[in-house]
C-alpha cells in the first residue's frame, strides 16, 4: 500500500490497511467501497478527484478504476453536500406513493434544484434510486437513518428539527 495519501491521517490510514487485509493478496480492489465511504468521511461528505487519486493510490489501482465506481452509486457524492443530505427514492413504488410531490415541496421549501445545497449550506436535495424500503413509501434517506411514509407534514417537521441540530444525522 503506497503512502502518498493527503486525504487519510496515519489513523484512517491503519483502518484502510485494516480493511484492505481483510481479503485475499492482490485483490486489494475488494476494498474500494468501504475505503470510499472512508474517504468521504474524512472529506466533509463528498469525494474529490484528489480524494479519488489518493484513493486509487493508496490500492494501488489507476484512477479510473476508482471513479467507475464513485459515479455509479448513488451513496458517493462528487461535488460539496450540505450539512445534512435528504436523498429521497424516486423510483416506482415511491413514485406511486407521492415521491415527485415531496421533492418538489422540499425544493420549494429550501428553494433549492435536485443536487443543490440550500444558501446556508445545511440542506442538499439529492434523488436516488430504490433504497429497499418499498413498504414505507415515500421515503427518504437522511444519513444512516430512513424516514418513512413521508408528507409535507413530516418534511417541515424534519427540516425544523435538523434546523435546530436536533436530528441524528451518522
Amino acid at each position: 500500500m503506497n503512502r502518498t495519501t493527503v486525504i487519510f491521517s496515519e489513523d484512517k490510514l491503519n483502518k484502510v490497511r485494516e480493511i484492505v487485509a481483510r481479503y485475499p493478496e492482490g485483490k486489494q480492489k475488494s476494498a474500494l467501497i468501504p475505503v470510499l465511504h472512508l474517504a468521504q468521511e474524512s472529506n466533509n461528505g463528498w469525494l474529490s478527484s484528489e480524494v479519488m487519486d489518493d484513493v486509487a493510490s493508496v490500492l494501488g489501482l489507476k484512477p479510473i478504476e476508482v471513479y467507475e465506481v464513485a459515479t455509479f452509486y448513488s451513496m458517493f457524492n462528487l461535488k460539496p453536500v450540505g450539512k445534512y443530505l435528504f436523498e429521497v427514492c424516486q423510483t416506482g413504488p415511491c413514485m406511486l406513493n407521492g415521491s415527485d410531490d415531496i421533492i418538489g415541496y422540499i425544493k420549494e421549501k429550501l428553494n433549492i434544484g435536485v443536487g443543490e445545497t440550500s444558501s446556508d449550506g445545511m440542506f442538499t436535495l439529492k434523488t436516488v434510486e430504490c433504497l429497499g424500503a418499498c413498504g414505507y413509501a415515500p421515503m427518504m434517506q437522511l444519513g444512516k437513518f430512513y424516514k418513512e411514509h413521508l408528507t409535507r407534514e413530516k418534511v417541515d417537521a424534519l427540516i425544523e428539527e435538523c434546523r435546530r441540530n436536533a436530528v441524528q444525522n451518522n
